[in-house]
């Protein structure tokens, strides 16, 4: 979730649709023309279009983040502040805390069932023969003894992995794309770097990743949701500075 919340108006999308508006509503700029809004305002100048189309499309993307309603006064007296240099009611910093506990709880409340699917899982998880939680909340499951040495979080690490989401679809493989993996592995999801670091050369792990361990509120594209529970089957084949430097994906 982007913390720079704030600056939305000005974002590109943002003024090309600005752009837009004032095309529909301006004939001329020299000698625009009156309009009634739908509001029953009268737009009778190229100010009064862009003023419009500008409140119009911050509206859209707050709606497009999930917020369906705001106390518009203050929102406007808040803006007419920021032009006129007023003092904030609200100091900058404190806005954009109050913005992104906002945006967030929202976030929250989209993926309840995504978050209760998680912790149910993880809850009957811990219980199976063979699975050991951390005290991180992290889970795994030792598929393949190894006997080697353990690497450390700035060691590089050189893996095969497969990762799937609870449902079962494969979102990423090394196996699939024929080679394994280098990467730091302090440099990787914290579930990751925590795991990996109890595996010895040749072992085989399976790993239950809370998304707290994963990728978060936040997700990895279109492909791992937020709050997504991640499982990874992981072989660790080697590790040290001699190992070559092959780009992770998508575990970054």
């Amino acid at each position: 979730m982007n913390k720079k919340i704030l600056l939305i108006a000005l974002s590109l999308s943002g003024a090309l649709y600005c752009e837009a508006q004032v095309k529909k509503v301006v004939k001329k700029p020299s000698t625009p023309a009156k309009k009634v809004a739908a509001t029953g305002v009268i737009i009778k100048s190229s100010l009064d279009s862009v003023s419009y189309a500008f409140g119009y499309s911050i509206a859209q993307d707050l709606k497009s983040r999930g917020v369906t309603n705001l106390n518009f006064a203050l929102m406007n007296n808040a803006m007419a502040d920021v032009f006129k240099e007023s003092k904030p009611d609200i100091a900058a910093e404190q806005c954009q805390q109050t913005i992104y506990a906002f945006l967030s709880s929202i976030n929250k409340n989209k993926f309840s069932g995504v978050m209760e699917e998680g912790s149910k899982f993880l809850a009957e998880n811990k219980t199976k023969a063979g699975v050991v939680t951390t005290s991180s909340g992290l889970q795994y499951l030792v598929l393949q003894a190894g006997t080697g040495p353990k690497p450390k979080a700035t060691d590089e690490v050189t893996v095969h992995y497969k990762g799937t989401l609870l449902s079962g679809k494969q979102f990423d493989s090394s196996y699939d794309r024929g080679q394994p993996i280098s990467f730091p592995l302090n440099q990787v999801i914290p579930g990751w770097t925590e795991g990996v670091q109890l595996m010895p050369i040749g072992s085989k792990y399976r790993f239950f990743i809370p998304y707290q361990l994963a990728y978060g509120e936040k997700g990895a594209g279109q492909d791992i949701p937020p709050y997504s529970v991640l499982i990874f089957e992981v072989e660790l084949i080697k590790f040290g500075k001699e190992t070559p430097n092959v780009e992770p994906k998508p575990i970054k």
